[in-house]
């Protein structure tokens, strides 16, 4: 694990090292090309990809395809499950309060613990080793992206988005897209329900920001993770690392990543917008109607020497987000315990674009239980995005989706099961909603009905076998089993 969680580099020469990383002598530009390569990279089950040569841009290489699987991240990561991350953070916070001198010592230890992943200021930072100021319009030197042909303008597709929370103090660090509007301006696409607009609408006059591409892979996560507010986003990534982040703190106040390839300074002042768009997203669409979205002014970039920019292109599902969103899945779901306990299992599938789909099992203890934790959903965090919730009980397995459609089609009557929430948030970038952000939603109850919800009716007992039968139907079954395959011809 080690120099994976150092920095970018670390984490490359991690992938290197297991034969998951390839580079790429052959020319290629950021402009449609390189975002086309790591499609079918992706899509392809590939490795990562480190391209050498990028046209227009010598001196600088570009890396993407980083989170190409949850085996991978997970071992950078340096755990055996991605939810005993989620798991520390249960941990710190749902003991019972120490009562007696032994319990009380423990517990020192638990605020010692807790110190390991507070981030901690550094008073140097390799990305300083470059500073293009405005005047050089260095947003033109940065190779970003332009992924699909009718894409507005070129983008940064990873951006750590840096803002402090003009109330708390509290940091954020978002993934939103970025659009470049010449050499030193910007345009932030943070959607109204992301922590950074919260900020921006909280603040008054002039916002300092601050972007940081590339960085190692537990920070860069924290970026897209849904952490929940007023929670610091640096104190998480700690969590996530499993040891505190170094920050250096930049002109503007603002505190970033040390170990960022490159940081971009600036500025963002209230009122002042520019249309942002359009823009291919992982929905599969270019984004309708274009919108207006922040400006950030640009006072300089700074670089490392040799500098990796690290982009990640959306699509058609499954891309890179994909398995970015199956560590959210992995990593949330025992906080998600905290807040609703009877969640034993959730699935967002991945071709349901995490915001379109989430398939959730519940020990179910009373009638309208699954109703219930729609309604929780839907009012917390990241799931309060999500477009269609359908409920299961516990020993359906969500992520097998026949399991799931066999509940569906025997669990559900359609006037008694489906709900239908006109006129609520949705993701801003659902393709389907009647305005940006605001369209409707739908819950499928798809748990065995009790009588209270089955019109006074049991339900009807589900088949199964005796334990008598069952033992002796597999050992005879397995004796089947040996005597085909030994019989089968080898090949």
């Amino acid at each position: 694990m080690g120099s994976a969680l150092e920095d970018l580099r670390g984490y490359l020469d991690f992938l290197e090292d297991r034969g998951e990383l390839v580079r790429v002598a052959a020319e290629a530009s950021p402009i449609l090309e390189i975002p086309a390569v790591l499609r079918r990279a992706m899509s392809s089950g590939g490795p990562a990809l480190l391209f050498e040569r990028v046209r227009g841009y010598p001196g600088w290489r570009v890396v993407g395809n980083l989170f190409r699987s949850l085996e991978m991240v997970r071992d950078a990561l340096g755990v055996d499950r991605l939810e005993s991350i989620g798991e520390r953070l249960v941990n710190m916070t749902a003991r019972p309060p120490p009562i007696g001198v032994g319990e009380k010592l423990r517990a020192l230890r638990g605020v010692g613990e807790m110190a390991r992943y507070t981030p901690s200021l550094s008073k140097r930072a390799a990305f300083t080793e470059n500073e293009v100021e405005a005047n050089e319009e260095p947003l033109n030197r940065i190779p970003a992206f332009k992924t699909w042909p009718r894409d507005g303008g070129r983008y940064l597709t990873f951006p750590l988005v840096i803002t402090r929370d003009p109330r708390l103090g509290v940091y954020n660090m978002g993934v939103y897209r970025v659009m470049l509007l010449d050499g030193k301006r910007a345009v932030v696409h943070w959607q109204i329900h992301k922590r950074g607009a919260q900020a921006y609408f909280d603040s008054e006059g002039r916002m300092p920001v601050a972007i940081a591409i590339g960085s190692d892979i537990g920070t860069m996560f924290t970026g897209v993770a849904p952490v929940p507010y007023p929670m610091d986003k640096y104190l998480f990534a700690g969590i996530v690392r499993g040891k505190g982040v170094r920050l250096y703190r930049l002109d503007n106040g603002l505190l970033v990543p040390a170990n960022a390839e490159i940081v971009i300074e600036g500025y963002i002042r209230k009122g002042e917008l520019a249309h942002e768009g359009p823009f291919g997203d992982h929905w599969g669409y270019y984004d309708k109607p274009v919108e207006k979205y922040p400006v950030m002014h640009v006072k300089r970039v700074y670089y490392r020497d040799d500098p990796i920019y690290y982009g990640s292109v959306v699509g058609l599902p499954p891309m890179e987000d994909a398995v970015i969103g199956k560590m959210v899945e992995r990593i949330f779901l025992p906080i998600m315990r905290v807040i609703l306990p009877e969640v034993v299992e959730v699935n967002f599938p991945v071709h349901g674009v995490f915001q379109g789909l989430m398939i959730v099992s519940i020990r179910k203890r009373y009638p309208g239980h699954a109703k219930k934790v729609m309604s929780a959903l839907w009012g917390v965090g990241q799931t309060s995005l999500t477009k269609i919730i359908v409920v299961v009980d516990s020993d359906v397995d969500p992520h097998d989706i026949n399991q799931v459609i066999w509940a569906v089609s025997s669990n559900v009557n359609p006037a008694r099961d489906v709900i239908v929430l006109p006129d609520a948030h949705t993701d801003a970038l659902d393709p389907a909603a009647k305005a940006p952000g605001y369209g409707a939603k739908l819950g499928i109850d798809a748990t065995r009905k009790l009588p209270e919800e089955n019109w006074g009716r049991p339900w009807p007992e589900l088949v199964s076998e005796d334990p008598e039968t069952r033992r002796v139907a597999d050992r005879i079954f397995e004796e089947v089993l040996r005597e085909w395959r030994s019989g089968t011809p080898a090949g």
